[in-house]
């Protein structure tokens, strides 16, 4: 087992249930290796902005600005720190219970994270827009091309995914984590991508 600390950036957006469970996922690798997870915020909202979609998915899209809002908010008045906690409270109610009355929500996870209430009004403020777009951008750039959500640096490299459609548990979370960076130390690895069956979509 690795003994030195390794560092990994999620870039994720609140409402995508990929990044959603990609971020359980690093969770169970942290409790069993010397992992360290810093989330930051990204948004397909902004990423697809004045694009042609269909009308399921640009309602998806529309929805997403009041979450994402919300986590630049929490970010800029209490740190990226008290990400962490809100996600989790936030990921249950929006993803587990699929509770989808945004204030409802930012409210009651607010309150489970012990955050400032009044920063459930970054929902609705489009203040907030300049701030979203620009921690998109940094990764984005980071990224080095444009990518969705979640976005994962890693080892130092920057990537589109995994995208998984559960999460996995115990060794197998470790399993696909070592994987996954042995694939990343490969200097000549660069894709690698399968159907994926959305119906068999499992966030808990």
């Amino acid at each position: 087992m690795e003994d030195r600390l390794l560092r990994a950036t999620l870039y994720f957006d609140p409402s995508c249930p990929f990044a959603w469970i990609t971020s359980r996922w690093l969770l169970e690798v942290a409790a069993v290796r010397p992992l360290e997870v810093t989330l930051r915020v990204m948004s397909i909202s902004v990423l697809n902005e004045g694009r042609e979609l269909e009308p399921w998915y640009r309602e998806f899209n529309d929805r997403a600005w009041g979450p994402a809002r919300m986590f630049i908010a929490a970010e800029q008045r209490c740190g990226a720190d008290a990400l962490g906690g809100l996600y989790t409270a936030f990921g249950r109610r929006w993803h587990i219970e699929r509770n989808r009355q945004v204030d409802e929500v930012a409210a009651a996870a607010l309150a489970d994270a012990g955050l400032p209430a009044e920063l459930a009004a970054a929902v609705n403020d489009l203040s907030y827009d300049d701030a979203l777009r620009t921690s998109h951008a940094q990764g984005q750039a980071v990224a080095g091309e444009e990518t969705g959500t979640p976005l994962l640096v890693l080892d130092g490299h920057a990537f589109f995914g995994p995208v998984l459609t559960g999460i996995p548990r115990g060794a197998a979370a470790v399993e696909i984590f070592d994987g996954l960076r042995t694939l990343l130390a490969a200097p000549h690895f660069s894709e690698l991508r399968r159907k994926r069956d959305d119906n068999a979509l499992a966030v808990a």
